[in-house]
């Protein structure tokens, strides 16, 4: 009860209407509220009622009186700043009447706070602005964001702990709630920097590299001194012949490393170069620059497929000095026997590919498959002394023990060449391709200091979201994806490559095949398909923003949904998918095995290597249940002793699971049509995925 208080450090007094709300405290802590009414008399306004809450809303009278033995016992009397001048005044005659004028003073203090009985006095340090200009406590503050977010749907705790930071640190509630529906104040966006630095490295002059002259007279053209990664690489055995796994963040000339071994030992007569990717864009990108760039030292040809001609009208030539392919397209070749001749130089661009669900194997095998033709043939032929292995990739969690497993020398550079900025806004789909045409306007608009504009590479989910996107972007935009034909893909590049485009929107799934001179990288959508990114898939497509020959710097920009998932089957949401991102670890690249996965490459190692089979699954990065693979070959009737069947050979040559092939057997039985068939195969894929 109020006459027990023995002393009080505070006592509080804020206007409410016709009457004044009274907190007690000590020592920080509440040790009642009540509410006091003033009345005027000969002598000044002198308390007339006084009540003090004894819980929820019951309240006790008081003698008025008693409210001035408190405020004597009190250390300090605040008035709140929200107190109306007449109120002030009033409060200052009654205080001043029985002596106790000097121990008020008028603070500023949070008007939620005071409504609610509080007393929490707030400063410019600490204050946040509303809309309406008011200032308010940094609690209620919180309170009225998680009000807004409720608004948004539900929203995790990174997210949420991400807002609330802000909140503190830029202190205006209105900024922070503008932020949910799309704000684009890159003070409010930014969360953090890459930082450029290339500076710790010597750089290798061209002219002290011990190049064949063909290709040393093209790098002198060209620049005077190497990247600090491919400085790094040369003094570690590059043009010694030595296998290297070369990890370097994107834009920082990784290929050129894989260009300069291949091209060397090439024309000088140590075999052909070999250039294989895990994407059909990314090799007939690759395909075009190499003819444009080497053409005249020897003839390049490309592999995608299993087909002979693309769909440009351009025939594979095995004997070729130069051979750009897809994983699956070299991998077809051994399969089926094919004859590459001497290979010199194999570059294994993007070989994080390994921790692929369903690719990794593929490349696992590929890699293994590829190392025996080439110390097959050396055993036969002299004076050919296989080839030099080079491993390409801007995302490794691991990457000692994966040089370890494939048995090359580590070159690592973990910087970039040109800083990164990462922001993050909240928007929802509907919300997402205005804040989209936003970005894009503003990047095109601006011009950097090497003289180029500001384009984006916008990432999405699907090919009709690429299609949806680009129409309604303002300045001129093109879709960019598997299901275009290479002609179109190529006009798109090359209006990309002329700055005749502001933007090019195209699917996760094609990350690691754009490589588009873009400044700015926009994700619509942090899925592949049906499927968060990994953080290895983030950190591949946001380094391609920001090249050193283009651009002062990258901006990346992360459009999140609050609570939004892209199919049922997704546990997180597209808010904590992004903190998850941002600050995740790079994960290890460890190639898994499934029974299916085994079966299929150690179908395939029989195939190209009889008896030894066991030797290459033992050489892989994964590890491989040989004896379990061999005896499901032989009770599938796929394998004869060490050989493939007629049905195992079908089976291998067309990178079929076993699951598949028995699924294709039993339409076949059923007399199905063809389109029946692959309808079934689409289905069965679906229902995995």
């Amino acid at each position: 009860m109020a006459t027990q208080v023995q002393h009080v450090d505070t006592l509080f007094l804020h206007q409410t209407q016709d009457r004044y709300a009274v907190v007690a405290e000590r020592e920080g802590e509440k040790l009642f509220e009540g509410k006091l009414e003033l009345q005027e008399t000969d002598a000044g306004a002198r308390p007339a009622k006084f009540r003090v809450k004894t819980g929820g809303s019951s309240e006790e009278p008081r003698r008025p009186d008693e409210f001035v033995e408190i405020a004597r016992r009190a250390t300090r009397i605040r008035i709140s700043e929200q107190t109306r001048q007449s109120g002030r005044r009033e409060l200052r005659e009654l205080l001043e009447g029985f002596q106790l004028r000097d121990k008020a003073k008028v603070v500023r203090t949070c008007r939620f706070c005071a409504n609610a009985g509080s007393y929490s006095p707030i400063t410019s340090e600490t204050a946040i602005e509303t809309a309406q200009g008011e200032r308010i406590c940094p609690d209620c503050a919180k309170q009225e964001l998680e009000r807004e977010l409720a608004f948004k749907g539900s929203m995790t705790g990174a997210a949420q702990d991400r807002l609330e930071a802000l909140l503190l640190e830029v202190q205006d509630l209105e900024r922070i709630v503008n932020l949910l529906s799309g704000n684009l104040d890159p003070d409010l966006t930014k969360f953090d920097t890459i930082s450029a630095n290339t500076d710790d490295i010597d750089p290798v002059p061209v002219s002290d590299l011990d190049l064949h002259p063909g290709m040393k007279d093209l790098l002198v053209d060209r620049f005077d001194t190497l990247l600090p990664v491919q400085s790094l690489a040369a003094e570690n055995g590059l043009l010694d012949g030595d296998d290297q796994l070369v990890v370097s963040a994107t834009a920082t000339g990784k290929t050129l490393i894989g260009e300069m071994a291949g091209m060397h030992r090439h024309l000088s007569g140590n075999g052909k170069f070999l250039f294989l990717v895990p994407l059909v864009a990314l090799a007939n990108q690759k395909h075009e620059d190499f003819e444009e760039r080497y053409g005249h030292l020897g003839e390049v040809t490309i592999r995608v497929g299993a087909s002979r001609i693309r769909d440009d009208g351009h025939a594979f030539d095995p004997n070729a000095d130069v051979i750009v392919g897809t994983y699956e397209g070299i991998d077809h070749s051994l399969r089926t026997g094919k004859n590459l001749g001497d290979v010199g130089t194999v570059v294994i661009d993007e070989v994080h590919t390994l921790q692929e669900e369903g690719r990794g194997h593929r490349l696992d095998g590929l890699i293994t498959r590829l190392k025996h033709y080439c110390e097959e043939r050396a055993e036969r032929k002299s004076g050919y002394g296989g080839a030099q292995w080079i491993y390409l990739s801007a995302t490794v969690g691991n990457p000692g023990g994966l040089a370890e497993k494939l048995q090359a020398n580590l070159v690592e550079f973990e910087e970039r060449p040109v800083p990164i900025e990462r922001h993050v806004t909240f928007a929802d789909g509907q919300e997402k391709p205005d804040i989209i045409n936003k970005l894009v306007r503003r990047e095109f608009d601006k011009e950097s200091s090497k003289g180029y504009r500001g384009q984006t590479i916008v990432f999405t989910n699907s090919r009709r979201r690429c299609h949806e996107i680009s129409r309604k972007l303002d300045y001129n935009a093109a879709p960019y994806h598997a299901g275009l034909d290479y002609g179109k893909r190529k006009q798109v590049e090359r209006e990309f490559g002329n700055q005749d485009l502001a933007a090019v929107v195209t699917t996760a799934a094609l990350a690691a095949g754009v490589d588009f001179p873009a400044s700015q990288v926009v994700f619509d959508s942090l899925a592949m398909g049906i499927e968060w990114l990994t953080v290895q898939e983030f950190e591949q497509m946001l380094g391609r923003a920001g090249r050193p020959d283009y651009h002062d710097k990258g901006k990346v920009y992360m459009l999140v949904e609050p609570d939004a998932v892209y199919h049922s089957s997704m546990e997180m949401t597209e808010d904590e998918v992004s903190f998850k991102l941002l600050k995740g670890d790079m994960e290890d690249v460890i190639t898994r095995y499934d029974e299916n996965a085994a079966i299929a490459e150690t179908l395939a190692n029989v195939t190209v290597a009889g008896k030894q089979a066991k030797r290459l699954n033992d050489r892989m990065v994964g590890d491989v249940p040989t004896r379990h693979a061999l005896g499901k070959l032989i009770e599938y009737d796929f394998i004869d002793g060490f050989r493939p069947t007629p049905l195992g050979r079908v089976v291998t040559t067309h990178f079929l699971d076993p699951d598949e092939a028995f699924l294709i057997i039993d339409d076949l039985r059923k007399d199905l049509d063809p389109f029946d068939i692959i309808a079934d195969l689409e289905l069965k894929e679906n229902e995995e995925a």
